[in-house]
């Protein structure tokens, strides 16, 4: 990289930093009252900090209220829920009713936090929320559902299992329908589940669908589900927010965890989520990351609902300062305090590069997202620059300071492989047993392992901090 493109970086910067500013500005001279929002949803939005509406909020909310079909494209961390939770909660008190909307969204993630975004908006209006999505237990949610409940959040898949199971169960009264992620939702082939939902609701509905990306399957279930709809588009080419520093760094492949480990003691004191391709490797790089004595937790598709669910609160109320996991976790999750995404495995698709770092720097604050290019990703690290439009800066290290490391680093990759294959042996050879199941997601049990291998207590912990 030479200089002069260092210091043209700086200038692009700068420009958006100044349209950044110039974008606040204006935006702060509106507030949710000006847009129509009753009083009661005011005073919900200051309590949840939200000061002034983000830009969606501000195409989608004067146009939800006088009654219309929307069709919204904004990228991730720009307020969507925002933009349908309110107009739903004021037309929810003009006419208060059971199973009044319905919000279908592509994860189980995604359902728990538009679930506590509802509860928190109204809760000063007694507004009771049901989560209905898979992994959990079909009675208990049958049980939510026979109390009413006034906004369902649902899966498709298990939405659907309900509506033809479930005794008593029906959305004949629905007057909302959201679709958030619609573009997720049909990737990942709920297409079927998403017919059967549409036939069983009432046509005469307020439909909302918002979708990062324009799909010809979005604009067919577009033309399938909403009457005369009204477009609301925040960002029309694929970009990452201004504040986020963005860094590529390259590396031999055998180096990676290395220059990970590296890279977690320099920015230490920072919330990490990190990225890997599969749901070994989430497990792999958090037990490695515990051999050196740091905070990870795993998240990915394998585990249960409920060990999802524990280690995303670990994360969030920072007992765990680093989040490692599968795409699965890419989109949809609001996660307020991550300072730093790091792309230890390259997204395949470059798309899925921009959910990944909009992780970092939501809500006007900076972050820093850092990926890792070996000598296999130059292509798809290609498509990435092409696609947001920018070179991105190298991000510097020194050599001599990360293979410090490798020794310590070596070890601990050691120790890993031998735990990762008695967590495999278990699970062979109990089969589907349930405590055999449960253990390949959880780093903690894991941890007995560990000590049984370790000749020292202590002999490999600590010393991870390198002297500055």
């Amino acid at each position: 990289m030479t200089t002069d493109s260092g210091s043209s970086d700086e200038e692009n910067q700068n420009i958006e930093e100044q349209q950044t500013l110039s974008n606040e500005e204006t935006e702060g001279t509106v507030s949710f009252k000006d847009l129509g929002v009753v009083d009661v949803l005011c005073e919900a939005c200051e309590e949840l900090k939200w000061k002034h509406p983000s830009k969606i909020q501000k195409e989608a909310i004067p146009v939800a209220l006088q009654g219309k079909d929307i069709i919204g494209l904004a990228e991730t961390g720009s307020g969507k829920t925002g933009a349908f939770a309110l107009p739903i909660l004021q037309a929810l008190l003009d006419n208060p009713q059971r199973y009044f909307a319905l919000i279908l969204t592509p994860t189980r993630e995604l359902a728990f936090q538009i679930s506590e975004q509802f509860e928190a908006l109204g809760a000063s209006i007694g507004v009771k929320c049901a989560v209905i999505v898979g992994g959990m237990d079909m009675v208990a949610q049958a049980l939510q559902l026979s109390k009413k409940p006034h906004i369902i959040i649902a899966t498709p898949g298990r939405l659907v299992d309900h509506l033809e199971n479930t005794k008593g169960f029906n959305l004949k009264a629905l007057k909302y329908l959201v679709m958030d992620e619609a573009d997720r939702i049909l990737n990942m082939d709920f297409e079927v589940e998403v017919d059967k939902i549409l036939r069983v609701i009432p046509r005469e509905r307020r439909t909302y669908l918002f979708s990062a990306t324009m799909t010809k399957k979005v604009q067919k279930l577009q033309r399938a589900s909403l009457q005369d709809p009204v477009k609301v588009e925040v960002s029309t080419k694929y970009q990452t927010v201004d504040k986020l520093q963005q860094y590529y760094i390259f590396i031999p492949v055998k180096y990676k965890d290395v220059y990970l480990v590296h890279i977690l003691n320099e920015l230490s004191g920072n919330s990490f989520i990190v990225f890997v391709d599969t749901c070994a490797g989430a497990l792999r790089a958090a037990l490695l990351l515990r051999n050196l004595g740091l905070a990870a937790v795993p998240l990915h598709g394998r585990m249960s609902q409920n060990k999802r669910l524990a280690a995303l609160n670990k994360f969030k109320n920072k007992s765990r300062s680093i989040l490692i996991c599968t795409d699965v976790a890419s989109r949809g999750l609001d996660i307020p305090h991550v300072d730093v995404v790091i792309n230890l495995d390259i997204p395949l698709h470059s798309k899925d590069y921009i959910h990944r770092v909009g992780r970092t720097a939501r809500a006007g604050r900076a972050g820093k997202s850092i990926t890792f290019v070996t000598q296999y990703d130059v292509e798809l690290y290609q498509r990435i620059e092409q696609l947001i439009g920018k070179q991105l800066p190298l991000y510097k290290t020194e050599e001599s300071e990360v293979m410090v490391l490798q020794e310590r680093v070596a070890e601990a990759q050691r120790l890993t492989n031998i735990e990762m294959k008695e967590l495999e042996d278990k699970k062979n050879t109990k089969g589907k047993k349930r405590g055999a199941a449960d253990s390949d997601d959880d780093t903690e049990e894991a941890a007995g392992v560990r000590r049984r291998i370790r000749p020292k207590a202590g002999g490999h912990r600590g010393g991870h901090k390198r002297k500055r």
